[in-house]
């Protein structure tokens, strides 16, 4: 069950938390304190092996990869996990040699990544979605593990965004040129 606290905080008091406490994965929603809860095997594996894919077709000098590690952020006092997300090895460099700050991102990422779960699938599609929206993050997929459905929106010039399911064959990424995903080999056991 997901901890969901009523009392407002401070971002800089939400960022020494969650480094005070770095085996909870606490987030942050409008200033209010959520933790992510435990995940099911298939949601675990599905974000592991989607990270290992995405790693093993792209060159970490240019972009990196993370799962269920590091934050995204937007205004607001909202700081999110997503399960996966790919970032460009750039924004790392400033926070390389701290051991004092969080891992958080603001910029938007060329692929932000959530895997459907029973414990927080309305949460993910009902405001993850949207701020990643806000955030002006390029595409944005959500796996569902036992429709075994890759759901893309991706980020129109106009800021709007499209939506595409799929249900099978292979996924190019529109935001990372040469990357796809074999649904067959993510879905196979």
């Amino acid at each position: 069950m997901a901890i969901d606290t009523r009392t407002r905080i401070s971002e800089e008091a939400y960022e020494r938390l969650a480094l005070a406490e770095p085996d909870r994965k606490w987030e942050l929603r409008d200033g209010h304190l959520r933790e992510k809860p435990g995940m099911t095997f298939a949601h675990n594996w599905l974000e592991m092996k989607l990270g290992y894919m995405l790693m093993s077709q792209l060159d970490w000098s240019v972009y990196q990869v993370r799962v269920d590690a590091g934050r995204v952020r937007r205004p607001s006092a909202t700081s999110f996990i997503p399960d996966v997300f790919v970032l460009p090895t750039a924004y790392t460099i400033p926070l390389l040699e701290r051991s004092d700050i969080l891992e958080v991102y603001d910029q938007p990422l060329p692929l932000v990544v959530e895997v459907w779960s029973r414990s927080t699938g309305d949460y993910d599609v009902e405001e993850k979605l949207a701020v990643y929206r806000t955030r002006g993050d390029l595409e944005i997929w959500r796996i569902h593990p036992y429709e075994r459905t890759l759901t893309a929106w991706r980020c129109l010039p106009d800021g709007s965004y499209d939506e595409t399911i799929y249900r099978n064959g292979v996924v190019s990424s529109m935001a990372l040129p040469g990357v796809e995903i074999d649904l067959a080999a993510l879905f196979s056991d």
